[in-house]
């Protein structure tokens, strides 16, 4: 049975909520993103409440020191915001799974040796999504489609493809922060 898609998240919507000024026009395109990504996730395997929360939390933040700390060298930034949230949530045994999640995202080889760890799926969640559905993971195509359907691009890649531009123009001798991991 395939699990229905995660409209609506009310951590990702409070997230939102708190940042919403920060990601200006970016926003749609980042939350389509982020919905994008935790339901590629869910698809993997059933998903306890807390799993879920996890995801939630770590699909925010995964991309967002792009805008919140105002960087292309994201990946540290990101994860030191997601784990201050974590603290003022009173969330502290999350820490390790959610900076998992957000540290190694960009990674081209496993990251687990266990398929199914959600550092792990994540990645994979991750790389479906950037490759436009090419990178497949052992999803079915029509379930990635169905998700792309429901949570459009609406410029995602397009501004993935200007910020990697930006960033090699001002410091070609930086690799992308994909690359570093």
């Amino acid at each position: 049975m395939t699990p229905d898609l995660i409209q609506r998240h009310p951590r990702i919507e409070a997230l939102f909520d708190t940042y919403s000024d920060r990601f200006g026009k970016d926003q749609t395109p980042y939350r389509n993103h982020i919905y994008r990504v935790v339901n590629l996730v869910a698809s993997q395997r059933l998903l306890s409440e807390e799993e879920l929360d996890q995801v939630a939390i770590a699909g925010f933040f995964h991309d967002a020191g792009i805008w919140l700390a105002g960087t292309f060298d994201y990946l540290e930034p990101s994860s030191r915001l997601a784990c201050h949230y974590l603290e003022e949530q009173g969330l502290h045994a999350w820490i390790p799974a959610v900076e998992a999640m957000i540290l190694n995202h960009h990674k081209i080889s496993r990251f687990s040796r266990d398929t199914l760890a959600l550092g792990e799926m994540f990645r994979r969640a991750d790389w479906i999504d950037v490759s436009l559905g090419l990178l497949r993971f052992g999803l079915p195509s029509a379930r990635i489609r169905h998700i792309r359907e429901t949570f459009p691009n609406a410029g995602f890649h397009t501004l993935l493809l200007k910020l990697s531009g930006q960033q090699l123009l001002s410091q070609p001798w930086r690799p992308l922060p994909m690359l570093r991991r």
